[in-house]
């Protein structure tokens, strides 16, 4: 269910956010959930209690009372519900304007370096804010489903000064291995050899980890004879 990257496409989740490429419109995926609304009963009940001269008892009064916190209660819930859904949109819409290139073509190579913290300034809102909002959420666009933790990572510095994602870093590691002689396989530390001759400064630890992470085996069990 994973492509090679990590990325996560197809997969049988229900995807929180649905993002349109071509037309940039984002939504969130409310399908099957019903809108929420104060019945209009309660509300006229409210009403004709009020503006009835022989409700002013006391027991009336106390029911009055009684309902009124009831629809306040009612409203407040739905309030926080609405702003749920505004913060949930403004935080996704803050990621794909940080990732305009890779929504545009939809290449893991386009990924920028982003953390949280830069989401939560731009959003104008909490780090924990945009942590609850990524956490175990998905949105789906015009070439298939991806996690909200895939849009970020940390960030290397080329011998250029560009600031280059790890994401990036991962495709460029397997296109090295991918075209690498088989009878003659490349050392971690070659690789990393490798990626200094393209202006990428990565430890022969961390090209041991991010291969890892894809999977990928360690050079005497990829030799072949």
């Amino acid at each position: 269910g994973f492509s090679a990257g990590g990325m996560m496409k197809n997969e049988s989740v229900i995807p929180d956010f649905i993002y349109d490429n071509e037309t940039d419109t984002l939504s969130l995926n409310s399908k099957g959930i019903p809108s929420l609304n104060v019945s209009r009963e309660y509300i006229q009940m409210l009403e004709d209690f009020k503006g009835n001269p022989k409700n002013r008892t006391k027991n009336m009064r106390e029911s009055i009372q009684f309902t009124k916190q009831k629809l306040d209660r009612a409203k407040i819930f739905i309030d926080a519900i609405k702003q749920r859904e505004n913060t949930l949109l403004m935080v996704m819409r803050t990621i794909i304007n940080f990732q305009k290139e890779f929504f545009k073509e939809e290449d893991e190579s386009n990924l920028k370096p982003l953390t949280m913290r830069e989401v939560s300034e731009v959003a104008d809102c909490d780090i924990s804010t945009v942590s609850r909002v990524v956490s175990s959420k998905y949105i789906q666009t015009n070439a298939g489903i991806y996690s909200l933790k895939e849009f970020f990572s940390v960030k290397f510095n080329t011998e250029s000064g560009e600031e280059v994602s790890s994401r990036k870093i991962k495709v460029i590691l397997k296109e090295i291995i991918n075209s690498e002689d088989k009878t003659k396989p490349l050392s971690d530390g070659e690789i990393s050899k490798k990626l200094a001759e393209r202006g990428l400064l990565v430890a022969r630890r961390t090209v041991a980890k991010y291969r890892e992470q894809m999977s990928i085996p360690v050079g005497r069990i990829r030799k072949e004879l």
